[in-house]
Parts: C-alpha cells; sequence; structure tokens
C-alpha cells in the first residue's frame, strides 16, 4: 500500500444530491479527443452498455445517468492530449450564476459566454482553467443547435492540443 497515497483523514461519502425530478443537480463532463469517432462510440457504448445520445459530424456524447456524467468525444486525428477539457453541467441558471460569482471572487473566472453556441448546444458558461492549463466549465445547456459553434476565442496557450472541428471548446 502507497502511504503516502493514503488519506490523512477519514473521507466522508456523500450522497449525489438530486433535484425534484430526481435528476442529480449537477453532472461531471469528461470530454476527450479521439482519433476515429467510430471506434470510439463503439467502444463506450459497450463499456457504459447505453447508446449514444447525440452525434453529429465530428462529434459524440453520451449522457448517463449513473455515475452521472457526459461523455463527449471530438474527433481530433493526431491530437497531442487526448483530454480535451473538463466540465460540470448544472441544470438551473442561478448554478451558472452562482458558479460565475464564485470564480470571479476567487480569481479563477476566464471567459464568460451567455447564450453561446459550443457542441450542437446553446450553452451559458463560464471557464476557468487549473495551475497546469486544464480547461474546466461550468455550463447549463439551454437549447439544442444545429451548429457546433463559433471558433474558440481561448488563447492558444489554454488549449488542450488542437481545437475540434468547429472550434468552440478548448
Amino acid at each position: 500500500m502507497c502511504l503516502s497515497c493514503a488519506p490523512t483523514r477519514p473521507v466522508e461519502s456523500r450522497p449525489v444530491e438530486s433535484n425534484r425530478e430526481g435528476r442529480p443537480v449537477m453532472r461531471l463532463q469528461l470530454a476527450l479527443n479521439v482519433d476515429d469517432l467510430e471506434k470510439a462510440i463503439d467502444f463506450y457504448s459497450k463499456l457504459f452498455d447505453t447508446s449514444v445520445n447525440k452525434r453529429k459530424p465530428g462529434y459524440a456524447n453520451f449522457t448517463l445517468e449513473s455515475p452521472p456524467l457526459k461523455l463527449v468525444l471530438f474527433e481530433n486525428p493526431g491530437a497531442s492530449e487526448r483530454l480535451n477539457h473538463l466540465g460540470v453541467e448544472v441544470f438551473e441558471a442561478e448554478d451558472v450564476s452562482r458558479a460565475t460569482e464564485r470564480l470571479k471572487a476567487a480569481g479563477l473566472a476566464e471567459q464568460v459566454e451567455d447564450a453561446s453556441t459550443c457542441c450542437y448546444a446553446t450553452q451559458d458558461k463560464v471557464w476557468s482553467s487549473d495551475p497546469q492549463g486544464l480547461r474546466w466549465e461550468w455550463y447549463r445547456v439551454l437549447e439544442d443547435s444545429e451548429t457546433f459553434g463559433k471558433p474558440s476565442e481561448i488563447p492558444e496557450s489554454k488549449q488542450q492540443g488542437p481545437a475540434p472541428t468547429g472550434g468552440c471548446c478548448a
């Protein structure tokens, strides 16, 4: 056993918070760059025993209830990083507002986007980066979109490898 890896105090487990409909109040998003979208969809469909939720050219996502996860796949052959970015999807407008205010107060809010189109959805979001440059977004989907989105306004120094086709996410 790795003694330096052991927690110094017991970690309490919390149940997943749910709203009135029984849906989690937030879900973690994991956005990956993949070389071959078809192979990735096949693999993750089998891994999570579920079908793809949204599929568009160069893009797919899976929405899982247990564990609460949105897995996003960007077809981005040759990307130097497999991890594109991370996110926290929330379902209430005030949750994005609270996250934005909290991140601004902490000096961590890098970019705030209201009703922006990205990943075939219109979203409100706030972006931040960890100390190593890994991008995080707190976001709420307002509605689906037929377009991927506008090119990224995120500085290249903050992007995790090449931007996916369409380029709205880093």
